[in-house]
């Protein structure tokens, strides 16, 4: 399956990145982390270190999320509220 974009999957990504790591907070931007791959409308708005990072990140050792007791829904969660402007 290729992963071709149209431009509201584009325009939803572009605003997932702008808003504040949805785990720990820092501020934009922030990199739009898929819960299920292809999925667009399902990305979570993370900091590298709470996406990425080796130690603290959901493809780490998810520290952060264990100490913040998150999963992905509940990270997909504070991503919806905040586009949504709750």
């Amino acid at each position: 399956m290729l992963n071709k974009l149209n431009s509201k999957e584009r325009e939803h990504i572009a605003q997932v990145k702008d808003l504040p790591c949805s785990v720990c907070d820092q501020p934009g931007p922030s990199e739009a982390h898929h819960v299920k791959q292809h999925r667009q409308y399902t990305c979570v708005a993370l900091c590298e270190s709470c996406h990425r990072g080796a130690v603290l990140g959901w493809h780490g050792q998810r520290r952060m999320w264990a100490i913040k007791k998150m999963d992905e829904m509940d990270a997909l969660n504070v991503t919806v509220q905040r586009l949504m402007g709750n």
